[in-house]
């Protein structure tokens, strides 16, 4: 990036541009903003000519123009206007705010000029600025003039901006690991950093508050993980809200060590081991919301990176209809469970949500007639009245000796983690035969997947047939935000593609659908979707689909069975919560679509 003196000599000449439809009217020397537009697709023929009409007939910007018909989006205006002055974009709602940065300049001068200023780097002293009109050299020249640093600008979107500046400004995590920071500014000075300096460091007021209000954040933010990543010049921190990763927070590299081996001492870790990846656990409390952190940390090129895991102690576990289960799938899954023996499968990929369903039926079952164990790696909460083991290979503690174990323990009903391998599959099925009720997870894509799945670990097929009761598959799309919550009217060819899904389901009275989607407010983060819900699909073991396990039958033969006795496949499922107003069809196709 050019020193930003010359941003007005860049805001006279446009650059070449690279165009994606070549078009012999536009000359790309002389390209103006309509062109752009036009030359990305987001304009059409008809519109770009009346643009050109107006403009020159009124004697009016072209980009006022645009902005009154509203034909291109703030944001794809702001992109095309950086693209036509030779600025870098950025988009400001997903972009990683550093609190060194957002301290190096006042809310009034962000707030008078519309900037808003994202990241620092120390090494070159240059503080990197968004700004609703990039090219504003008064507000480049203050903010210079006041940090003593070098200014890089960016275009991004005027009204983003706008919301940004109230939103980083106010929020409680920028801000305080902010003022932390600034306490830890002698911790530059410490280039090696020996055992002794850390054991002191780690015990300073500034380092747990930094900690302290990340963790604190994650718990308010309704975050299942917290990741801190170190990169080459910083140290990344990012939470994962409704399954979905977001960057919050960029820390300056001094302060690395200091965080990572304050967390390793709460987590009970060695915190002069640097090579080897270590595990540990810790509880932490806010507002009398009490969560349970599992740690992990792992050795990387720029540092070793903590994943914390956060597990709620309050709130309890939700029923099987809190979880998005009803209709078929519902009714074919509490005949399962209530017979005395045999095996229920669920299915789907790592935070699907298998355990929690688990934990859900476990708990209906649980009472003081019936002895349950569970075999789980690791156990993520604790259940009163219910024997939980957790494997540990390295004493000899896997799921099969330990199924083999609790065989000799007079239990009613059995949960294994996960089948894994042919001896795990055999003595679940053994398990079944001689009167037990086991659940356990497989890691497969489908409900019809499983039996296919579990003859290829070594399952006998008349042993399969005889003993399974159900499979259950799901998956987890998040909610929409009832705060923000608003109705439109789907395309045409979307509500063809619902129907042909739907078949029978869809409503015959339904002439004109309307969907739901969020807008995006303070109470979701602006992402539009508050929580998480289910969508299932559960394949009850019938005659006919025993036929087919006897038969070694694939899962697309299995399936096709199972839709003919009534069952419901996860995107059907969505597509209902999606027509139920409780999700959004593009959630749905994001953990669904095949």
């Amino acid at each position: 990036m050019p020193d930003t003196s010359n941003l007005s000599d860049q805001s006279k000449t446009a650059p070449a541009q690279t165009p994606s439809v070549v078009d012999e009217q536009i000359d790309v020397t002389t390209q103006t903003l309509a062109d752009i537009l036009y030359l990305e697709k987001l304009l059409n023929k008809s519109q770009y000519d009346d643009i050109k009409v107006k403009s020159a007939s009124k004697g009016v910007s072209e980009e006022a123009i645009i902005e009154s018909m509203e034909v291109v989006s703030p944001a794809k205006l702001a992109e095309a206007k950086a693209k036509l002055l030779g600025i870098p974009f950025v988009d400001v709602v997903n972009a990683s705010f550093s609190p060194e940065a957002l301290g190096l300049v006042p809310r009034a001068v962000a707030e008078r000029f519309s900037l808003i200023p994202f990241a620092y780097d120390d090494n070159t002293k240059t503080l990197s600025v968004a700004m609703a009109n990039p090219v504003d050299l008064e507000a480049i020249t203050f903010v210079r003039e006041k940090t003593g640093l070098s200014i890089k600008s960016f275009a991004a979107t005027p009204t983003e901006v706008v919301k940004e500046i109230n939103q980083q400004y106010r929020q409680e995590l920028v801000g305080e690991v902010g003022a932390a920071i600034k306490e830890t500014e002698d911790v530059n000075k410490i280039k090696t950093v020996d055992t002794d300096q850390i054991a002191q460091l780690i015990k300073e007021a500034p380092i747990a508050k930094i900690v302290s209000t990340i963790l604190e954040y994650a718990v308010t933010s309704r975050a299942s993980d917290v990741h801190i990543e170190p990169q080459e010049d910083r140290v990344r921190v990012r939470y994962r809200i409704d399954g979905i990763l977001y960057d919050r927070l960029s820390l300056p590299k001094a302060v690395q060590e200091a965080v990572i081996s304050r967390i390793k001492i709460l987590s009970e870790m060695k915190i002069d081991e640097h090579r080897s990846p270590q595990d540990g656990r810790f509880n932490f409390k806010v507002d009398q919301k009490e969560v349970d952190l599992r740690i992990s940390v792992l050795p990387t090129v720029f540092g070793e990176k903590i994943v914390m895991r956060l597990l709620r102690k309050t709130g309890g576990i939700p029923g099987l209809a809190e979880l998005g289960l009803a209709g078929f799938s519902e009714k074919v899954l509490e005949i399962a469970i209530q017979r005395p023996h045999g095996i229920i499968i669920v299915c789907g990929p790592t935070g699907s949500g298998k355990t929690t369903t688990l934990y859900s039926v476990l708990s209906k079952l649980n009472t003081t007639r019936v002895n349950i164990s569970t075999l789980e790696d690791p156990v993520e909460y604790q259940i009163a009245g219910i024997n939980q083991v957790q494997v540990n290979p390295a004493v000899g503690l896997t799921f099969a000796e330990g199924l083999r174990s609790f065989l000799r323990q007079d239990p009613n009903i059995i949960l294994v983690g996960e089948i894994r391998d042919g001896e795990t599959t055999e003595l679940a099925i053994q398990a079944a035969l001689t009167g037990h009720l086991v659940f356990s997870t497989l890691h497969t894509s489908s409900a019809a997947g499983a039996l296919p799945r579990l003859l290829d670990l070594g399952a006998e097929t008349f042993l399969l047939a005889s003993t399974m009761n159900a499979v259950l598959a799901q998956r987890i799309v998040r909610k929409i935000c009832p705060h923000c919550k608003v109705s439109y009217t789907p395309p045409p060819q979307m509500v063809e593609e619902m129907k042909v899904v739907l078949g029978k389901y869809f409503p015959p009275n339904l002439t004109d659908p309307k969907l739901y989607k969020g807008q995006g407010c303070e109470d979701c983060g602006k992402s539009g979707y508050m929580g998480r819900v289910g969508i299932f699909e559960t394949l009850p073991i019938t005659e006919k689909i025993a036929s087919l396990i006897l038969q070694h039958a694939d899962s697309g033969a299995i399936e096709k069975e199972g839709r003919l006795e009534g069952m419901i496949t996860m995107k059907q499922d969505g597509y209902i919560k999606v027509l139920n107003g409780i999700t959004t069809i593009e959630e749905v196709l994001r953990v669904a679509q095949e």
